[in-house]
Parts: structure tokens; sequence; C-alpha cells
């Protein structure tokens, strides 16, 4: 039988600790306000997603981050301190809160994964002492992204990978590890794991969860 210290608590961002839309499209109209996005960024971003059409797929959007080739690191990074108080801070979900203080309770390792940003999470991480963080990075050329996401990737079969790795990296028993996730990109990391929660589900997850008997969690 596992030990806390080997039994992880993976959880998801958007939608699952943080209830609603993904806190990506806030922080894009904050920098939009603030002129670093503008509508060359919009039209560009609307071009990549057109290019894989079809089928229609946010996917290339989340890997190339269109709005934010060329921009400038310290400007863009700025303001995600202050993003997160105002605008990520008040939509923490109590719930969320409660199942991240039991697993501490109880020795587990609580695993921050999205493909999120990892400037944008890192507060967020912070603010609930979240042993580990594995989130999206974006590809640096000097002092400017390039938008491209480095791989690999955490979604989709991505997040499944970084799961694995951790394991090898720090014997954690995958089989007695815990996954909180909202949609199919999910799928494959919650298939890994010993006791997978499906949280606000959208996109079929409540119907693949009622197949499977996984427990379906509503934190509002």
């Amino acid at each position: 039988m596992a030990t806390g210290s080997r039994i992880a608590a993976f959880f998801d961002l958007d939608n699952t600790i943080v209830p609603g839309p993904a806190i990506e499209y806030p922080y894009v109209r904050l920098l939009w306000r603030q002129g670093l996005v503008g509508p060359r960024d919009l039209v560009r971003s609307a071009a990549v997603l057109l290019r894989n059409v079809p089928p229609l797929s946010f996917d290339p959007l989340r890997r190339f981050k269109a709005y934010l080739a060329e921009k400038p690191i310290a400007d863009v990074e700025a303001s995600a301190q202050n993003f997160f108080w105002e605008h990520v801070c008040p939509r923490i979900s109590e719930r969320a809160r409660g199942a991240l203080e039991e697993h501490r309770a109880q020795g587990h390792r609580l695993i921050l994964i999205t493909g999120s940003p990892d400037f944008m999470v890192g507060p967020l991480a912070i603010y609930l002492k979240i042993d580990q963080v594995v989130a999206g990075r974006l590809e640096r050329a000097g002092g400017t992204f390039t938008g491209r996401m480095i791989e690999p990737y955490p979604y989709r079969h991505g997040k499944r990978l970084a799961a694995e790795r951790l394991a090898a990296e720090q014997d954690l028993d995958l089989g007695a590890s815990y996954m909180y996730g909202d949609s199919p990109g999910d799928l494959p990391i919650l298939e890994a794991v010993g006791h997978p929660r499906v949280v606000n589900p959208i996109r079929g997850m409540r119907r693949i969860a009622g197949r499977r008997g996984w427990p379906v969690l509503q934190w509002e």
C-alpha cells in the first residue's frame, strides 16, 4: 500500500480549481487594454485557427500563442501578479480549496498540471501552497516571446506523459494517485491514475465519467 508521500493529487486549473472560462481570456483582454495586444494579433490568431480547419479545433492556438509573438517578456509578465489578485483569486472554488487541504492533510504531493502559461499560473500556485507546477512554457528569443509553446506541452497526452515522468523521478504511485479535471483534454491523465475525479464536466465528460464509474464533482 502506498504511503502518503508516494501519492500525488494532480489538479487541472481552468474550470477545475478556477471554475468557468479559461483564465487566459481575461488576461488577453487585460493586455488589450494595456495596448500590448492589438487588432493585428487577433487577426494572426484567427489565421492560425483557420489554417487547421476542418475540423475546428483550438489545439493550434494552445500550442502557438500568436497574440504573444514578438511581445516583450518583461511587459507581458509584469501584469501577472496584479492579474491574479484581481481576476483569478476571487474565482477560486472553495471546494477546490477544501480538496487541496484534504490531500495536504494526508501528506499527498499537490501538483498543478495545466497548459496555461507558467507565468500566468505561478502566483496561484504560490497562494494555494501547491507543491509543484507543470505548466505551459513559452519559447523565448532574447527579450521577446516567439509565441510557440515548448514541448512537451502539458495538454492531452502531454499531461499523462508529464505525470508519468514525475512518477518515475519522484517515486510516485500513479495507481494510488488522484487527478481532478474537467474536459477530454484531461482524459489521458485521468486514465493514468487510480482515482480519477471529473470536475465541472464539459464536452461529453459527464457521459464518459458515467460509463467508467468515475465520480463527478461540481465545484462552483
